[in-house]
Order: C-alpha cells, then structure tokens, then sequence
C-alpha cells in the first residue's frame, strides 16, 4: 500500500446510463403526451416543470457524475430550482395577461334538420 490512498471514481456502466437515458426518454414522452391533454393550465404547468426538475436531477446526477459529490449535488440544484422558482413568480404573471387571447375549443353548432327533409 502507498501512503496516499488512490481515490476510486464512480465510472458507471452503460448498463446504468442506458437506464438513465431511458427514463429520460419516458419522462420526455410524458410531458410530450400531457401538453396535448386537454386540462387546466395550472395543473399542466405543475406537472410539467415537476417532470422537468426530476429529468434535471438526473441528468446532474448522473451524466454530470455529481451523485456521489452530495455537496456539489446540492450546491447545483438548489440555486437553480430558487431561480427557476424566481423567473417562474416574474414570468407568470404575464401569462395571465394573454390567457384570453389563446385559443378555446367551441363546439359545433346543432344542426337542424330543415322542413324540406320532412
């Protein structure tokens, strides 16, 4: 043994990494699938940035190889979740401004039938 002992460096397998890759690809085909969905724009939006906090974290985690530096870990994803959170208070409101102006499904007249088919 030498005085210094060698640090092991976590490499990760491509076992792992096409694992994380397909996960990614799933939680990207989600929020594909839910923006198409018809629902309210505030529980679609929760989602989606809740999907894309979570594709973050792994990508970190992961392909950024900071899962094991806890400290770097949490020193990354924090500041950028307050400004996110942050652009997200100072951007919003101007989505309200322009929520009438965004296209609302009508449904078809009723058609009646006229007195020449009787």
């Amino acid at each position: 043994m030498t005085a210094h002992a060698e640090e092991e460096h976590f490499a990760g397998s491509n076992k792992l990494f096409m694992w994380i890759w397909a996960w990614l690809l799933i939680l990207t085909a989600a929020e594909v699938f839910l923006a198409y969905r018809p629902m309210a724009v505030h529980f679609m939006l929760t989602i989606l940035m809740g999907l894309s906090i979570i594709k973050a974290a792994l990508i970190v985690a992961y392909f950024m190889h900071l899962k094991f530096e806890r400290l770097s870990l949490i020193l990354t994803i924090v500041p950028m979740l307050v400004a996110c959170i942050c652009l997200l208070f100072v951007f919003f409101p101007d989505s309200f401004r322009s929520f009438d102006l965004r296209y609302k499904h009508k449904e078809p007249p009723p058609v009646t039938q006229s007195s020449e088919e009787h």
